[in-house]
């Protein structure tokens, strides 16, 4: 296994707009214990005027950690059987988030592949399959309702700058419309790294 030197993202990263912070995401290293990904397909989740974003019903129990500090984890479960990892951006009291929608596997594949139970299968699929899709990477990377809320400056869960030894090479982004829902679907507030074979779909 690399020993990685990793610089976690400052919490002045997070107050950015968060169309900014979407873009800026990519090629960033997602940590969550001891995996971590590249992450390469974000998309943005602006405030209570997007029908798409969960702050347009108002402030709810569910809802509450996107109103408040930048920089904190907003995990939710959806359909009954997936968590999904949301990077809460712009100022407090101003609800909106980045949702990580894919990352690109680069440390503890095979504790991946457990938790997403591939080593059941006769026949070992691509380790693209492991991440590619919101969540995909919750499950692989351990990011459970117990992390709701948690500083993206904690130890357990946290995004730096890549190191050198596991940088993507230089990259074109793609912005495009969101998908998987099905209010603000014209609004291009989807974004990937063109050509990354982990992208949920192109």
């Amino acid at each position: 296994m690399l020993a990685l030197e990793l610089h976690k993202l400052s919490p002045e990263f997070y107050v950015q707009p968060t169309l900014d912070a979407a873009r800026l995401l990519l090629g960033k290293v997602l940590v969550s214990g001891e995996s971590s990904g590249l992450i390469v397909e974000t998309e943005g989740y602006v405030g209570p005027d997007d029908p798409a974003c969960h702050a347009y019903v108002g402030r709810t129990r569910r809802n509450q950690v996107m109103w408040g500090k930048p920089g904190h984890a907003y995990i939710f479960f959806t359909y009954g059987a997936h968590f999904m990892l949301n990077v809460v951006t712009e100022r407090e009291d101003y609800p909106a988030a980045v949702l990580i929608r894919a990352v690109e596997p680069v440390l503890g594949l095979e504790i991946m592949r457990q938790r997403r139970n591939l080593h059941l299968l006769r026949s070992r699929p691509l380790d693209r399959n492991l991440t590619n899709g919101p969540g995909k990477l919750c499950k692989a990377l351990d990011i459970i309702a117990e992390l709701n809320g948690i500083s993206l400056q904690s130890d357990r869960l946290f995004i730096a700058e890549p190191p050198p030894e596991i940088a993507l090479p230089p990259f074109q982004i793609i912005g495009t419309t969101r998908i998987g829902i099905t209010r603000g679907t014209e609004l291009p507030w989807r974004y990937y790294v063109k050509g990354n074979r982990y992208v949920s779909r192109l």
